[in-house]
């Protein structure tokens, strides 16, 4: 929702590209990806939390949120 993907973000598995490969996802949009994480799940994600790596697959970032979860 935050980027606005539609249809598209149906499409994504864990494999799919992330930065670089959607326009849509910029600074701006990954702290809007961000914020949306920490309000959806009740977490706080600190700076040095984030990486490229953390954005490079939806499954790194799927797996960034389980680890914050716990």
């Amino acid at each position: 929702d935050v980027l606005s993907l539609g249809p598209r973000a149906d499409a994504l598995t864990d494999e799919s590209a992330l930065l670089g490969a959607v326009p849509e996802l910029d600074s701006m949009a990954v702290a809007g990806v961000i914020a949306a994480i920490e309000d959806k799940f009740g977490i706080v994600v600190d700076d040095d939390d984030i990486s490229g790596a953390t954005f490079a697959t939806f499954g790194s970032l799927v797996a960034f949120v389980r680890d914050k979860l716990g």
